[in-house]
Protein backbone atom coordinates (compact mmCIF):
# COMPACT_ATOMS: atom_id res chain seq x y z
CA UNK A 1 0.00 0.00 0.00
CA UNK A 2 1.16 3.70 -0.82
CA UNK A 3 1.34 6.28 1.39
CA UNK A 4 -0.89 8.43 -0.89
CA UNK A 5 -3.47 5.45 -0.16
CA UNK A 6 -2.87 5.09 3.43
CA UNK A 7 -3.36 9.02 4.27
CA UNK A 8 -6.51 8.62 2.07
CA UNK A 9 -8.15 6.21 4.13
CA UNK A 10 -6.56 7.15 7.50
CA UNK A 11 -7.54 10.78 7.39
CA UNK A 12 -10.91 11.17 7.38
CA UNK A 13 -11.35 7.85 10.36
CA UNK A 14 -8.64 10.61 12.41
CA UNK A 15 -10.99 13.25 11.86
CA UNK A 16 -13.96 11.83 12.93
CA UNK A 17 -12.17 10.77 15.87
CA UNK A 18 -10.90 13.53 17.10
CA UNK A 19 -14.62 15.12 16.35
CA UNK A 20 -15.67 12.65 18.48
CA UNK A 21 -13.89 13.29 21.41
CA UNK A 22 -13.77 16.94 21.15
CA UNK A 23 -17.82 17.09 20.86
CA UNK A 24 -19.46 13.98 22.38
CA UNK A 25 -17.10 13.42 25.57
CA UNK A 26 -17.21 17.27 26.46
CA UNK A 27 -13.33 17.62 26.20
CA UNK A 28 -14.21 21.14 24.51
CA UNK A 29 -16.27 22.12 26.95
CA UNK A 30 -13.67 22.06 29.44
CA UNK A 31 -11.10 23.13 27.19
CA UNK A 32 -13.57 26.66 27.26
CA UNK A 33 -14.04 26.26 31.14
CA UNK A 34 -10.11 26.54 31.89
CA UNK A 35 -9.51 29.36 29.44
CA UNK A 36 -12.64 30.74 31.58
CA UNK A 37 -11.09 30.28 34.78
CA UNK A 38 -7.61 31.59 33.84
CA UNK A 39 -8.61 34.50 32.66
CA UNK A 40 -11.32 35.48 34.94
CA UNK A 41 -8.81 36.18 37.67
CA UNK A 42 -6.76 38.97 36.12
CA UNK A 43 -8.47 42.28 36.64
CA UNK A 44 -8.70 45.08 34.86
CA UNK A 45 -8.05 48.19 36.01
CA UNK A 46 -8.99 51.82 34.16
CA UNK A 47 -6.86 54.47 34.50
CA UNK A 48 -8.57 57.48 34.36
CA UNK A 49 -6.16 60.85 33.44
CA UNK A 50 -6.70 64.21 35.07
CA UNK A 51 -9.14 66.23 33.25
CA UNK A 52 -7.44 70.10 32.56
CA UNK A 53 -8.67 72.56 35.31
CA UNK A 54 -10.68 75.39 33.76
CA UNK A 55 -9.05 78.77 33.47
CA UNK A 56 -9.58 80.75 36.53
CA UNK A 57 -7.40 84.00 35.72
CA UNK A 58 -9.11 86.35 33.94
CA UNK A 59 -8.23 86.43 29.85
CA UNK A 60 -6.28 90.01 30.20
CA UNK A 61 -3.37 88.06 32.04
CA UNK A 62 -3.58 85.04 29.76
CA UNK A 63 -2.58 87.02 27.10
CA UNK A 64 -0.14 89.36 28.70
CA UNK A 65 1.26 85.74 30.01
CA UNK A 66 1.27 84.69 26.15
CA UNK A 67 2.41 87.85 24.80
CA UNK A 68 5.56 87.44 27.19
CA UNK A 69 6.31 83.79 26.41
CA UNK A 70 6.27 84.57 22.90
CA UNK A 71 8.47 87.70 23.95
CA UNK A 72 10.93 84.95 25.25
CA UNK A 73 10.73 82.56 22.59
CA UNK A 74 11.97 85.53 19.82
CA UNK A 75 14.84 86.82 22.19
CA UNK A 76 16.07 83.21 22.43
CA UNK A 77 15.89 82.84 18.48
CA UNK A 78 17.63 86.27 18.36
CA UNK A 79 15.70 89.27 17.13
CA UNK A 80 17.41 89.22 13.56
CA UNK A 81 16.78 86.09 12.69
CA UNK A 82 14.66 85.13 10.11
CA UNK A 83 14.95 88.77 8.81
CA UNK A 84 13.19 90.31 11.90
CA UNK A 85 9.70 88.98 10.91
CA UNK A 86 7.85 87.94 13.93
CA UNK A 87 7.04 84.03 13.70
CA UNK A 88 4.00 84.04 16.19
CA UNK A 89 2.11 86.81 15.13
CA UNK A 90 -1.37 86.19 14.56
CA UNK A 91 -1.02 82.92 16.19
CA UNK A 92 -3.42 81.57 18.58
CA UNK A 93 -3.09 78.96 21.87
CA UNK A 94 -3.95 75.58 21.07
CA UNK A 95 -7.27 74.28 22.34
CA UNK A 96 -7.22 72.03 25.16
CA UNK A 97 -7.73 68.69 23.95
CA UNK A 98 -9.85 65.87 25.36
CA UNK A 99 -9.36 62.33 25.37
CA UNK A 100 -11.70 60.38 23.06
CA UNK A 101 -13.35 63.85 21.41
CA UNK A 102 -12.90 63.55 17.78
CA UNK A 103 -13.22 67.26 17.57
CA UNK A 104 -10.28 68.42 20.11
CA UNK A 105 -7.81 70.02 17.82
CA UNK A 106 -10.84 72.39 16.16
CA UNK A 107 -11.09 75.30 17.02
CA UNK A 108 -14.69 76.65 17.84
CA UNK A 109 -14.06 79.22 15.14
CA UNK A 110 -13.73 76.92 12.54
CA UNK A 111 -16.24 76.75 9.78
CA UNK A 112 -15.70 73.64 8.94
CA UNK A 113 -16.14 72.00 5.23
CA UNK A 114 -19.03 73.48 2.69
CA UNK A 115 -20.78 70.28 1.56
CA UNK A 116 -23.39 72.31 -0.05
CA UNK A 117 -21.46 72.31 -3.09
CA UNK A 118 -21.98 68.13 -3.31
CA UNK A 119 -24.18 67.20 -6.19
CA UNK A 120 -27.29 65.48 -4.80
CA UNK A 121 -26.89 67.38 -1.54
CA UNK A 122 -29.93 69.63 -1.80
CA UNK A 123 -32.29 66.94 -2.81
CA UNK A 124 -32.61 64.67 0.69
CA UNK A 125 -35.73 63.51 -0.54
CA UNK A 126 -34.04 61.99 -3.63
CA UNK A 127 -30.87 60.38 -1.80
CA UNK A 128 -33.58 59.07 0.91
CA UNK A 129 -35.45 57.57 -1.59
CA UNK A 130 -32.09 55.44 -3.30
Amino acid sequence: MKKAELKQILKPLIKECIKEVIFENGVLSGIISEVIKGTSNKQLVEVKQPRAKSRTKPDNEMKQKINETKNKLLHAMGAEAYGGVDLFEGTQPMNESSVGNPLSGVGSGDAGVDISQIPGMGNWKLLADK
